[in-house]
């Protein structure tokens, strides 16, 4: 008889961080030398976009918004970069967000600096975390830092600054001197010191030597001891000391995969993709249990700025299975993201470089498909990122567009059932199924669980023990 597969995830792979050996500690050098905060154990994260959020893009317009994202249920407000854009080398009318001027300022085009301070208080009061995208490879070509400290960049053969990559509108900074890599602490301080921010998105954190962010962590809890580190990049080792949370560009990748497989991938900038199934997130998450220290997190995403913008919406990538794959980045290890509009539906591309449209913020089916999701993540022990969360069983059936699992951490039981295929599968487990208590109803329409014979292409069930 086959055995239940069963992965232990990064949630599930648990050791103590310190162990007794006489009177000396031992450390457990797998496990990750950060300290999440608590809040962070169950908490959704929110990107937003605030140039697109509302009519003019202004801070005193998106305040409004407070109640409505307190009402979705969304725990983290990661604020995409609020400082001045440059002017110098700028792209498109307004610039990219990510070509900082000051790294003390906010934008005049969102408000003021004490305008930003009253709406972290006000976020704050409310029961929500805020967080700023944070830009620490290179800034914008008129930042005073390149005349006040021209030596804190680098510089080609002929002595010109350096413009990573295709980003003709920023310099790129040299963290070979240690005076740059103070300055760049400072600015980080200012914020936690003087406007009670709660961590930071660090833009292609990978770029950045991770010596620098393994030197700037203690620094920053020194300032505040709960912040919280997201990087933009998929790199185990940087979280080791310096982030909580890690983008899981893999797994984002891999949903794309699935989709096209399945025919669902419409981007008019659609490749060929490796033909990919439900059950190859199994092989990701092993791989990354393994590569990853212990009590690390992971985001999860169907969506974000630089996806929407350049890839192609949800449902230009993912289709009809779009809500099955937001149910999964819900429900397997990490902490799930929404992007600005995915709570409408937004079905178009937001522009980058010039003011678009605010989405409409209507209440509607996506806004409730998500507030669902929330109160899901925010209710089930099982479902909290990192080792405090629930271990994860899978449970195969005959067809590979189906994914099936669950995870449970004391009371909390998890049961998660979806298609990731074209077409409507028979339930046929290859061996164990997972086990219906009395007591367990279907998350979203309350009803009584049942295992199903069937699930139609782009179905999900999510079962919980009321």
């Amino acid at each position: 008889m086959k055995k239940t597969l069963i992965f232990s995830t990064i949630a599930a792979m648990f050791a103590s961080l310190f162990g007794c050996s006489g009177n000396k500690a031992v450390v457990d050098e797998s496990m990750t030398k950060v300290v999440h905060p608590e809040w962070s154990r169950n908490a959704v994260i929110y990107e937003v976009n605030w140039r697109q959020s509302t009519e003019n893009g202004t801070l005193a317009e998106y305040t409004e918004q407070l109640p409505r994202l307190k009402e979705l249920g969304v725990d983290i407000l990661w604020f995409m970069p609020i400082h001045p854009i440059s002017e110098v080398n700028r792209k498109g009318e307004l610039g990219s967000y990510y070509a900082v001027r000051d790294y003390k300022d906010v934008n005049p085009e969102l408000g003021t600096l004490e305008e930003f301070k009253t709406f972290v208080k006000k976020a704050h009061e409310m029961g929500m975390k805020v967080i700023l995208d944070w830009v620490p490879n290179h800034s914008g070509c008129d930042n005073a830092w390149l005349t006040e400290h021209p030596d804190w960049y680098v510089y080609d053969e002929n002595g010109n600054f350096v413009s990573p990559y295709d980003w003709t509108d920023t310099y790129k900074f040299d963290y070979s001197n240690l005076e740059m890599r103070k300055g760049m602490i400072d600015a980080l301080s200012f914020w936690l010191r003087d406007v009670d921010v709660d961590g930071f998105r660090c833009d292609v954190a990978g770029e950045v030597p991770t010596d620098f962010w393994n030197e700037a962590r203690p620094q920053l809890n020194a300032v505040k001891s709960d912040i919280f580190m997201l990087a933009e990049a998929s790199v185990p080792e940087l979280e080791k000391e310096a982030f909580d949370m890690a983008y899981n560009w893999p797994m984002k990748d891999l949903f794309n995969q699935i989709a096209a497989t399945a025919g669902f991938n419409t981007c008019p900038e659609n490749h060929t993709y490796p033909t990919k199934y439900a059950v190859d997130i199994d092989t990701l998450l092993a791989e990354q249990a393994a590569a990853y220290p212990k009590d690390s997190y992971m985001m999860n995403m169907t969506s974000n700025h630089d996806m929407n913008s350049w890839e192609g919406t949800e449902f230009e990538r993912l289709g009809s299975l779009s809500s099955a794959f937001a149910v999964l980045t819900y429900t397997i290890p990490g902490m799930p993201l929404i992007y600005t509009g995915q709570e409408t539906g937004l079905d178009r591309r937001l522009e980058f470089f010039i003011k678009d449209k605010a989405p409409d913020w209507t209440i509607d089916e996506y806004f409730n498909f998500y507030k669902t999701l929330n109160e899901l993540k925010h209710s089930q022990k099982a479902l909290a990122a990192g080792i405090a969360g629930g271990e994860m069983v899978r449970y195969p059936t005959e067809s590979n567009d189906l994914y099936v699992f669950s995870r449970t951490k004391d009371e909390s039981n998890v049961i998660v059932m979806v298609n990731l295929g074209a077409e409507e599968q028979n339930v046929v487990f290859k061996d164990k199924a997972p086990e219906i208590k009395d007591n367990c109803i279907n998350f979203f329409t309350k009803e009584k669980a049942a295992l199903p014979e069937v699930l139609a292409s782009g179905e999900y069930l999510v079962f919980v023990e009321n």
